[in-house]
This record gives C-alpha cells, structure tokens and sequence, in this order.
C-alpha cells in the first residue's frame, strides 16, 4: 500500500514539474528564434563587438503595460562563454528578469525585444549579482550597429553593458539605464531541477545546456565562436 502511495505521490510531482520546465523552455526556444532573427539580417549587432561579449542575454517580447502598472517585468536569458577567461565555448544559459527604470518609456505600446551585450569581465560580475542596476551597478550604453561600429567612441569602448532593441521590425542600440537585471531564481529552479545560481550556471559549469537551450547557445556558437577580446 505504501509503495502504491509513494508511486502516485512521484507522478502527481512529475506532473506538476513537467508544465513549469516547459513555460521556461519556450522561453528558451522563442529567445533562440529572435536572436537568430537579429543576427541575420543586416546592420545588426556588429560582429566585431558581438566576438568581443563575454555574455549575451535575449529578452523577448518585453511589454510596456507591464512596467506601468508595477510589479511586472521582461523574462529573459544569459549565456556566457565558458572557461576562466571566457576563451571558451558558449556554456547553458541562466534565466533572467529585466525590470521597470526606463524600459517602459522606450516601448511605445508594442512588445519589443531586447539584446545585451556583456563586454568584460567586470560587467559579468555585475551580472553576476542577485540585482544589478544598469547605470549604476554596471555602466550601459545603447549599442551601435552596422558599420558605425566601426567608429566606437569611448562611451562604448568603457560601457560594461551595450544594449539593443527591436520593436515593429526596427532594430536600434537603446538605452536601458536605471533598468534592472534580476536573477530569475525560480525559473532556473524550474529548468535545471534544483536551487541552482546564476554564478554556477554561468561561471561554474555546474548544469550542462539542456535540450531547450541548445538552439540558443548553437546559434551563438555558430556567429561568434571564438572570443576575440584582448
């Protein structure tokens, strides 16, 4: 009887696993799509600036009304190059929040994606936080594109952090200061199955990429597979 109650006690937890894993695997695949988007079209994300990043994170369909009335927020992910100097392949990625500042401003009623470029070791420790204000915990900038990257000012040269966004089909650098990176602690729980942080997933290798993940983090292997920072 006992072994009776044990099994229906599994699958009432498998069952109720099973939707949430999915919710952040969608997430994942449609983080995939729109990265796969931006790369491959033209004047997008500057390929010597995105061989440069450390770490990437995609957040689509960010909504305004989200931000008006409080409490609400843009879901996202982080992946980052693997091995202690970022020299290596891109490794799982780490779910993330992007919240109020003045995203909510930059929307314009319509949902818009969003794409962060890390650039250096210190904006991953930023990152790296349970929260990090861009602006002020780590320093942001709107991110050029196309070949006016060509003429990167020091503003770009010193931000941590280069920011882009693409709404109605338009895709532009943009400003996300006074915004916030939270990590999503629950859905990372969700995905990988246990209380795991960003700093393991990210730096440690403590998760392998899971299925959901792999079209992320094989297109960002694909476009930029080396890192070509100093």
């Amino acid at each position: 009887m006992r072994r009776v109650a044990m099994a229906v006690l599994l699958a009432l937890l498998v069952a109720a696993v099973a939707p949430a894993q999915e919710k952040e695997a969608e997430r994942l695949e449609i983080a995939a799509e729109v990265l796969n988007e931006i790369l491959n079209v033209p004047e997008n994300v500057p390929q010597d600036l995105l061989d440069k990043a450390e770490c990437v994170g995609v957040f689509p369909s960010v909504l305004k009304g989200a931000f008006i009335f409080g409490g609400s927020y843009g879901r996202g992910a982080f992946v980052c190059r693997s091995g202690e100097n970022f020299t290596g392949p891109w490794g799982p990625p780490a779910m993330y929040r992007i919240e109020g500042g003045s995203v909510g401003l930059q929307l314009g009623g319509q949902a818009t994606d969003f794409v962060l470029l890390v650039m250096n070791p210190k904006g991953v420790n930023s990152l790296l936080r349970s929260k990090a204000r861009l602006g002020a915990d780590a320093s942001a900038a709107a991110g050029p594109k196309g070949r006016t990257a060509e003429a990167a000012t020091d503003l770009y040269l010193r931000a941590e952090i280069l920011t882009y966004s693409r709404n109605r089909g338009l895709f532009a650098g943009v400003s996300l200061e006074g915004s916030s990176l939270r990590q999503d602690k629950g859905a990372n729980k969700k995905l990988y199955g246990s209380n795991v942080s960003a700093q393991r997933i990210l730096r440690e290798g403590a998760v392998q990429v899971p299925e959901s993940g792999r079209a992320l983090v094989n297109s960002l292997n694909k476009h930029s597979p080396r890192n070509l920072s100093d």
